[in-house]
This record gives structure tokens, C-alpha cells and sequence, in this order.
């Protein structure tokens, strides 16, 4: 009796003491990066190895427990996955060496912004559309260096039981220059982990970090290419909702 009317305290604490780690040790990794890249020069293979590092261990220190399925790619393609809630490029990050994209209103988020620059990221502003083409762009030249892209083509979140209709940009990309498209499907045990809704970042972090564990399974697909961007395209949506609703 006396532990259930002390669980939202102790729910409370474990809420804040999550917050207040992944402020600082984010703030840590990214001042290493900054003082390695002063000293040493800028390595952006160091970086992202930095980067996994911080991955792994931030979302450790919040406890999201990770559990994998298929192998995560290790050279140069296109990632697509379902997109459900703030964590899911630091998921991803934890496997790949790649460049995420991401909505530009995170360049402005303090300390994150500016560590995800120095270790690889494009930010993408959706709603000028001279911008989105030439992200396209900039999709082709970074795979082309060498490096995954990760993309969220459902453009947004959602709590729906499968995904959202996928953009066609980045599949159109790869159908151009005949690169491989990965997919990945992000399956939440509980789906009030969720980001949707009005709720801001720290709003649902607050709430969310007070559970003790996120569980989240990561399935990695198989490789495909097609010289069509529409078959692409719903050869990964089709297989990602198959994952999501237990049929893989």
C-alpha cells in the first residue's frame, strides 16, 4: 500500500533524473566532437562512430530497451522506415553510420542541432519546395560518397496500426540512380509511446521516460532495387506493414 502511494513520486524522479541525463550527456558527446574536430581536424567517420556511441548509451540511460531482427546495412543506401516518435533516427543511429533526414526546426534545438551537424545530418524544410528538391539532391551525392541515408517517407507520425502513404521523392531517387533501398520497420511495444498529437518534445519525454522501460523492436529488410520509383515505393511500404502488423 505504502509503494503504490509513493509510485508517482518515484515515477516523478525517474522522469526528471532521465531528462536531466540525456540533456547532460548529450551535451558532453557534443563537446567532444567539437574539441576532437578542433584539435585533430574534422573526421566525419570519427564523428559518427561518437555519434553510435551517444546512441547507444542515451537511449540506455532513458530506458528504451532495443531488440534486433535482420541486419543493418553496411554500405551505401537508402534506409526507409515508419516513423512514430522522436527517438526514432537515434533508433536507427544505433546501428548505421548514416545521415539521417530530418525536419529543420531541429537545427534549433539547443546543443542536439548543432552535435547532429557536426556528425552528419540534412535537414530538410518541408514546406518550401525549391528546398525539398534540392535535398533530393543532396540525398544522391551523400550515397553517392559512400554513406546510407535514413528516411522517414511518411513524413510525419502517426498512430495508425500501419503506415502513411509515402513520399515519393526519395524512392524516385533511387529508382534514378539505381541505388538499393533498405527497409526498416520500428515496432513500438506500447503505443503510448507514440510522438502525436500537440504534445512537444519535452511534454511527451516527461511523460514517457517516467515507465521503466520502452521496449521497441527494429526488424531490418532485405535489399531491393527497381528501376520504377512507384514499385519502390510500395514494395517497402508493403513489407514494413507487414512487420508492424506480425505478418513477417
Amino acid at each position: 500500500m505504502r509503494f503504490t502511494v509513493l509510485l508517482p513520486f518515484v515515477k516523478t524522479i525517474r522522469s526528471l533524473w532521465r531528462l536531466l541525463f540525456f540533456v547532460i550527456f548529450t551535451t558532453r558527446i557534443v563537446a567532444e566532437i567539437w574539441l576532437r574536430n578542433t584539435i585533430q581536424g574534422v573526421d566525419l567517420h570519427r564523428s559518427m562512430r561518437v555519434r553510435r556511441y551517444w546512441a547507444r548509451r542515451v537511449l540506455q540511460g532513458v530506458g528504451v530497451r532495443i531488440t534486433t531482427k535482420g541486419d543493418p546495412p553496411a554500405y551505401p543506401c537508402l534506409m526507409v522506415a515508419n516513423h512514430r516518435s522522436y527517438l526514432d533516427p537515434i533508433i536507427m543511429l544505433c546501428d548505421v553510420d548514416a545521415w539521417p533526414v530530418a525536419k529543420a526546426e531541429l537545427a534549433g534545438w539547443p546543443v542536439i542541432g548543432k552535435g547532429a551537424q557536426m556528425a552528419g545530418i540534412l535537414y530538410l524544410r518541408r514546406e518550401d519546395v525549391k528546398h525539398r528538391a534540392s535535398i533530393l539532391d543532396k540525398i544522391a551525392g551523400t550515397i553517392h560518397k559512400g554513406f546510407p541515408v535514413i528516411l522517414f517517407p511518411e513524413g510525419t507520425t502517426s498512430d495508425l496500426t500501419g503506415t502513411l502513404p509515402f513520399k515519393k521523392g526519395g524512392f524516385v531517387v533511387a529508382a534514378k540512380h539505381g541505388f538499393k533501398v533498405v527497409p526498416a520497420a520500428l515496432v513500438f511495444a506500447d503505443k503510448r509511446d507514440f510522438w502525436v498529437g500537440k504534445d512537444t518534445f519535452l511534454q511527451h519525454a516527461t511523460r514517457r521516460f517516467k515507465e521503466k522501460y520502452i521496449n521497441i523492436q527494429v526488424v531490418y529488410g532485405p535489399a531491393i532495387q527497381h528501376e520504377d520509383a512507384a514499385i519502390l515505393n510500395e514494395m517497402a511500404r508493403e513489407w514494413i506493414n507487414q512487420c508492424l502488423n506480425g505478418l513477417e
